[in-house]
């Protein structure tokens, strides 16, 4: 069979048949008396093999080696296919997203492509003090993707870049919220944190809402840092987690702030007061946790807080008693 019909019947081109004859792959069985390339049945049954092997991503040279190396053994070549099938996916993954992020800020030409390119390579960047540029600069200079803002949140390790992280998402309004939400049930306990700070410092009644879910979160330390941000929102969902959090010495005094700024509704003065003395009464506590939901009362306002507070600074547990004879004192010289 010549060249011209074996191209049409193989699918590969004249001028790729002769470069594999050049390189030894496929060699003529025989010539024409014209001087012709004229190609056999096992010539053509190799050109498939070829074609075949070339699918899979080897190159010429490999594909050399697997049909004439009778030593050559294929599952150590097709590792290392895979392994560069998944750099070239991962790769290929990057820039869609890259290219979505860019699509999704709307650029009106292409200097802001550049400013937007620039601004996600610099939130990618090794150095801190850049990641933390970039964070900023999404606020005051270009608009940067709330995708590319939220990713970059859950995954930053450094405290100050977090929080400009944060602080940018906060600016960007409620459109990262849903990313967000996601985060709070990463299997990942750091990207859980992660995500209920900055859900936390987003001021909207859809981040409330969020925060009033979270309470629910399996994840304890979830749970804890949406009551302390529901605290300060006057939430009084808050207000059990809060008190569990001063029992329990887990960040107590944030606690005890969060609980003196719902308490400045009088509608939950009383509540908390009430909540708290309850606590104080458990026969099972340890003293310590007594001490700190004297503390605690210190800023409830109210005559129900004023008066456990008297009680208490005749309390059988010396520390309890000092406890409250001295904040009792600092209430009454207010």
């Amino acid at each position: 069979m010549l060249i011209g019909d074996v191209a049409r019947r193989s699918g590969v081109s004249a001028r790729m048949l002769r470069h594999y004859d050049s390189l030894g792959l496929v060699r003529p069985t025989g010539r024409t008396e014209a001087g012709y390339r004229e190609y056999s049945s096992e010539d053509i049954r190799r050109i498939f093999h070829i074609e075949i092997l070339r699918s899979l991503g080897l190159s010429l040279r490999e594909v050399g080696r697997a049909l004439d190396d009778p030593g050559f053994t294929p599952s150590e070549l097709v590792d290392d296919l895979i392994r560069q099938t998944r750099e070239r996916i991962a790769a290929e993954t990057e820039l869609l997203t890259r290219l979505r992020r860019i699509g999704a800020a709307e650029p009106a030409n292409w200097e802001d492509v550049l400013q937007i390119v620039a601004l996600l390579q610099a939130l990618g960047a090794e150095s801190a003090g850049k990641r933390q540029r970039a964070a900023l600069s999404s606020v005051e200079e270009a608009p940067m993707p709330v995708e590319a803002l939220v990713e970059a949140a859950l995954s930053e390790t450094d405290p100050n870049v977090a929080g400009a992280l944060r602080w940018a998402l906060a600016q960007s309004g409620d459109g990262g919220l849903a990313l967000l939400a996601e985060g709070l049930g990463s299997p990942a306990a750091e990207v859980r944190k992660r995500a209920v700070q900055s859900i936390a410092e987003i001021p909207n009644p859809e981040a409330t809402t969020l925060l009033q879910d979270a309470l629910t979160n399996p994840d304890i330390v979830v749970r804890r840092y949406a009551a302390l941000a529901l605290g300060t929102r006057g939430v009084a969902d808050a207000i059990p987690t809060l008190i569990d959090m001063i029992v329990e010495g887990a960040n107590d005094a944030d606690a005890a702030d969060a609980l003196s700024a719902l308490a400045s509704d009088p509608a939950l003065a009383d509540r908390i007061a009430t909540t708290l003395i309850g606590c104080l009464a458990s026969g099972t506590m340890e003293s310590s946790a007594r001490r700190r939901l004297t503390q605690a009362l210190a800023d409830i306002p109210g005559t129900t807080a004023s008066r456990a507070l008297a009680d208490l600074s005749h309390d059988q547990d010396r520390g309890v008693a000092l406890t409250a004879t001295y904040v009792l004192k600092l209430r009454n010289a207010r």
